[in-house]
């Protein structure tokens, strides 16, 4: 995960922290508490969504990965992101188990136990005070957007290669594409405005979602149109466009994702095409904000508007 993104949070006061949560979610998150089983808000909640860090948003689980454990807390079978967890042995209360804490805040989520269904075998075990749930059909309005590849039959994917104008040009030109949005993302600001995320003090970087047909075109070939279309060995420039903002990114939306773009980046690097070093970041993705409307197609509007 992006150590600015971790570090940001840290930083954090916690009497910021405490304006942000109610007292529950500040109880067992930030003091290690436990909600009372069957008693809580998501523990029998059925509906199709995704679960992430109330605190930072950061995406957890999927209901995909929910089920009954008939212990009357949220379970799950496994997470979005094995990257975004972090598993601390724990020994209070006269016993030994695995504590689950969130990676971006540090939130206390709950224990990890050796007792689920197959094919992990373990049973993620959530507190319902360490989670806000965001419904399929609310995730384009929640900043979720490229996460509804999770529940709708098509492909979402999300990459910063530089300056978002050219790179959703050239994406949109890609058979198998459906759609291109321009957006910002992988940073801890909320809802940034353009010139915010320009200060490069937002943590974002400028960047696109595309939805495509997997029946059409594969991730493994978008990733291989995007090593094309941008330099990856410059840091956190491409071209005269310079901050972290314009940084080579890929913001896996899942696991498979994650591992097919590391996948992909070493056999970039081993093939001998660029001569120094991919510097292209692979992360799990979390909140895109779509950027103003303006950006959106915005070379395909300034040449209906100046002719070229």
């Amino acid at each position: 995960m992006d150590a600015a993104r971790d570090s940001a949070w840290a930083r954090m006061p916690e009497s910021e922290i405490r304006k942000v949560l109610s007292r529950e979610e500040y109880r067992v998150t930030r003091e290690n508490g436990t909600e009372p089983a069957f008693l809580n808000a998501l523990w029998n909640n059925k509906e199709a969504g995704l679960y992430v860090d109330v605190l930072s948003g950061e995406p957890l689980f999927s209901s995909a990965d929910k089920y009954d454990s008939g212990t009357g807390w949220p379970s799950f079978s496994r997470p979005l992101f094995d990257e975004s967890l972090v598993e601390r042995r724990d020994l209070r209360h006269g016993m030994e188990r695995t504590e689950v804490r969130s990676l971006l805040a540090d939130s206390h989520l709950g224990h990890v136990f050796p007792d689920g269904p197959p094919p992990t075998g373990f049973r993620y075990c959530i507190n319902s005070a360490a989670l806000r749930f965001i419904p399929a059909d609310s995730l384009d309005a929640a900043g979720y957007g490229p996460f509804r590849s999770h529940f709708f039959p098509l492909g979402s994917a999300v990459f910063a290669a530089g300056c978002f104008w050219g790179v959703e040009a050239a994406f949109r030109k890609v058979p198998g594409v459906s759609g291109v949005v321009v957006g910002y993302t992988g940073g801890w600001t909320e809802n940034p405005a353009y010139e915010d995320v320009c200060t490069g003090q937002t943590g974002h970087a400028e960047a696109v979602w595309v939805d495509f047909d997997p029946e059409k075109i594969s991730f493994d070939g978008l990733l291989r149109f995007f090593w094309s279309i941008h330099d990856p060995t410059t840091l956190n420039r491409q071209g005269p466009d310079a901050g972290t903002q314009y940084r080579s990114a890929i913001f896996g939306v899942s696991a498979e994702q994650l591992d097919a773009a590391r996948r992909s980046k070493a056999a970039v690097d081993a093939s001998g095409r660029f001569s120094r070093p991919v510097v292209t970041r692979i992360l799990p993705a979390g909140p895109f904000y779509v950027a103003e409307d303006y950006h959106q197609r915005y070379l395909e509007k300034r040449r209906a508007r100046v002719g070229f």
